[in-house]
């Protein structure tokens, strides 16, 4: 990836910013956006900054411009093109278009006439409008050059309904189909497109929702009120799809997946690489073998899937 230049939207924390971290491990000069700077909070109310990742990436090998960008404003994402033109001459070889912001607004527990409708709204516009805008304004400058690669990041490598609510449903749905229309379109101009997705994030938000570290990750395992924690056994680090998606960006047959969702899971299995602490989870081995099949996870050895 040396000399290639990247952006990651949504790379404040979670998976952008391990995807961030792990292109520029691999050499790429990445634009790091999202809305929390260390002088600028979001609605979030998260205390990762965009200026953190773009620290973590420099450390890691590579170069990190952190731009803040919100990407609900479409004048927002001009700027951040102006910026890409400015200071690489508008090249960008990887787009990774990860915004979501939807946790505070998503109700899972409500029947959907029940919800906030603002809050409905809300979840589509951050996690979908968001992609539209990003497209719209930079596929532009991947499509200059032949070799593009857009990936889309969304949660879940099929469109079956799981029950978490309708508007997260269309949200992440509608990522899916945004990279199959991609994976159609960009051919036409030498590019790939496809999505990606991680299985049970560990990411710094569910640490905090279960009231672990990275360090004790595995006590809300065992936690007797936490009613995930069979399945957050075989979690895995946000770096996990981050290494998928450097291994996807380095790889001269990727169009070759042009179209696809592919899980993290899907990606070890492709690449071989491993999560930060040596493992290999399989989320999806454990749904279809586990969960599935109407075995208790709590009873069931978590350890062939990892």
């Amino acid at each position: 990836m040396t000399g290639k230049v990247a952006v990651v939207t949504g790379a404040t924390r979670g998976c952008g910013r391990a995807i961030a971290v792990e292109l520029g491990r691999a050499g790429a000069t990445v634009f790091v956006t999202g809305r929390t700077t260390r002088s600028a909070g979001s609605p979030m109310k998260r205390a990762e900054t965009i200026e953190d990742t773009a620290e973590l990436v420099d450390a890691a090998g590579g170069r990190g411009i952190a731009v803040r960008c919100d990407f609900t404003s479409v004048s927002d994402v001009d700027s951040l093109r102006d910026r890409i033109e400015s200071e690489v001459d508008g090249q960008l070889d990887v787009l990774v278009d990860d915004v979501w912001g939807g946790d505070p607004f998503v109700d899972f527990d409500s029947a959907y006439w029940e919800s906030s409708l603002d809050n409905a709204l809300l979840v589509v516009r951050n996690a979908v409008d968001t992609h539209l805008i990003a497209l719209h304004r930079l596929l532009p400058l991947v499509v200059r050059r032949p070799g593009g690669l857009v990936i889309e990041v969304t949660d879940g490598d099929n469109d079956d309904y799981v029950g978490a609510g309708i508007p997260y449903y269309l949200a992440k749905c509608s990522i899916r189909a945004i990279g199959r229309a991609l994976g159609a379109e960009l051919p036409k101009h030498g590019c790939t497109g496809l999505t990606v997705t991680p299985g049970f994030l560990r990411s710094e938000f569910m640490l905090d929702h279960f009231g672990v570290t990275e360090e004790n990750w595995r006590d809300a395992v065992t936690d007797p009120g936490n009613p995930h924690g069979p399945d957050f056994a075989i979690s895995e680090t946000p770096s996990y799809l981050g290494r998928g998606v450097a291994a996807l960006a380095a790889d001269p047959e990727v169009s070759r997946f042009a179209g696809k969702t592919l899980a993290s899971w899907t990606l070890m299995h492709e690449y071989g690489f491993t999560d930060v602490d040596g493992s290999q989870p399989d989320f999806g081995r454990w749904m279809t073998e586990v969960r599935d099949r109407g075995l208790n996870p709590a009873t069931t050895d978590p350890s062939p899937y990892r």
